[in-house]
């Protein structure tokens, strides 16, 4: 059998804990080859963002295009967009790809630092929607999209993801935000409404785990699992990462690390 390849259309993290970085180190943890179009350069540790690089829209295509002439793609995950230009050229590239695209819609850095302008999330409504199988928004970002509050209760996140949800792809609306000893997922696709379960973690090495669940279910796609199972066997590997993330002491003592993915065994 030929190995599972994935794409993942993003910045880069020179702290290697989230972007493009987290997502080829997501892949491989996964068993799955792992291919990168950059979207962005930034300048950011686990402190936060400093600086972001926008790359040419044209250029983000021309990536993306060189990959579909050589590479079989069996997933595609998008992370940052950087701007409206780069969700339209890779919206037409993507055009008429067959296969499963999770988006990730990387709105604000943790520390505050915007990464998605206000024009780009018109395009990325307009333009990516379309052509995504999944959306992968945590609370900050479902209500972003939508134009009001982040959702407080289980209640609130059916209605904003059931919302989002007849925009057209599925939503895995990430409930960590909550209060409450657990980190409830919300799976609406179709008449699919299923929550996924899992312990809150205390650790400071959050950096980056959005980046990482999100790359993570298109791993498990690319694998041929149903959304479901792939969205489980995710959460499920992303909880079991976190609890080990503690073991990395690589830091300077300035904040926290995120570096977890090498302890966590491959799938």
């Amino acid at each position: 059998m030929s190995v599972a390849t994935a794409l993942s259309i993003a910045g880069s993290d020179p702290s290697g804990g989230a972007g493009v970085q987290a997502d080829l180190k997501t892949f491989s943890a996964r068993g799955v080859y792992g291919m990168a179009a950059l979207t962005a350069l930034t300048a950011q540790n686990t402190c936060g963002v400093s600086g972001v690089h926008p790359v040419p829209p044209a250029f983000v295509a021309r990536q993306i295009g060189a990959i579909f002439d050589d590479i079989r793609v069996d997933a595609i995950k998008i992370g940052m967009i950087a701007g409206a230009g780069v969700a339209s050229a890779v919206a037409g590239v993507l055009a008429c790809y067959p296969g499963p695209v999770v988006l990730d819609p990387v709105m604000v850095a943790k520390g505050g630092h915007p990464l998605l302008p206000a024009d780009a999330v018109a395009a990325l409504k307009a333009d990516l929607l379309p052509v995504a199988t999944l959306l992968t928004p945590n609370l900050p970002e479902a209500a972003a999209l939508l134009g009001t509050e982040p959702a407080t209760t289980r209640e609130q996140m059916v209605a904003q993801a059931r919302e989002l949800a007849a925009l057209g792809p599925a939503v895995l609306l990430k409930g960590g935000h909550l209060e409450g000893a657990e980190s409830p997922d919300l799976l609406i696709a179709g008449d699919l409404v299923a929550w996924f379960h899992a312990p809150r973690i205390e650790t400071r090495n959050t950096h980056g785990t959005g980046c990482t669940l999100s790359a993570a279910i298109a791993a498990e796609l690319a694998k041929g699992h149903p959304l479901p199972q792939a969205v489980s066997n995710a959460k499920t590997w992303l909880s079991g990462a976190l609890a080990a993330a503690d073991d990395l002491d690589i830091g300077h003592g300035h904040g926290p690390t995120h570096h977890f993915h090498a302890l966590w065994p491959v799938a």
